[in-house]
């Protein structure tokens, strides 16, 4: 899971592999793999180092490098 803000400042956490795309107008938008989208404080680069990160910290890059 990664962490991630909302505009109100709530903190919370998602899956990263629930991620269908993301969307930046200006905000950071999620657009969630159910079609959810969830509007972000953080830079699109800030969540793919998130994600990057996660993978990482769960083997998830063992078989891409």
């Amino acid at each position: 899971m990664i962490q991630v803000t909302r505009l109100d400042g709530t903190e919370y956490y998602i899956n990263p592999h629930q991620i269908e795309s993301i969307e930046t107008h200006p905000d950071t938008t999620l657009v969630m793999l159910s079609g959810k989208k969830v509007v972000v404080k953080e830079t699109t680069e800030q969540i793919l180092k998130r994600i990057i990160d996660y993978r990482k910290l769960i083997g998830g890059f063992k078989n891409e490098e």
